[in-house]
């Protein structure tokens, strides 16, 4: 069987996300542990099962590193304050975490790759009526 990796959890966790610099600006650490929660509390409902329909529709089986127990306890034992480096530019500082991890891991060629939300990363979201939910059914179907 193949094995496509996904990167979920890879930004939720770590506070990679660049808007989580903003809430931390606007509303501090009590603002961005809320927008932390959230973003993870819509992992399992908005993620995982188009993430295993995509790899699943290439043949691949997905898997999820970023959310295996050992990551996720390993990052909520970090004060949060250490995961996002705001003093860095954005897009490298909310990112360093997962960066300096990839390249202690080897990935040297792929540590400095941006990663993007597969909705994002294939255009897809740009066609997309505006009026339109991620839960709706697609009209032209």
């Amino acid at each position: 069987t193949k094995v496509g990796l996904t990167g979920i959890g890879a930004e939720e966790q770590p506070a990679g996300y660049s808007h989580y610099r903003v809430c931390f600006q606007t509303h501090e650490l009590e603002g961005l542990n809320k927008k932390m929660e959230m973003h993870l509390g819509w992992t399992s409902s908005r993620n995982l099962g188009c993430d295993d329909k995509v790899t699943g529709d290439h043949g691949k089986e997905a898997r999820f590193p970023f959310l295996h127990e050992n990551v996720g306890s390993f990052l909520n034992c970090l004060p949060i304050w250490e995961k996002p480096n705001s003093t860095l530019p954005r897009g490298i500082g909310e990112k360093l975490l997962l960066h300096l991890t990839a390249k202690e891991l080897g990935l040297t060629s792929s540590a400095l790759l941006g990663k993007r939300a597969l909705q994002f990363g294939s255009g897809i979201a740009k066609r997309k009526n505006n009026n339109e939910k991620a839960s709706d059914k697609c009209g032209k179907l």
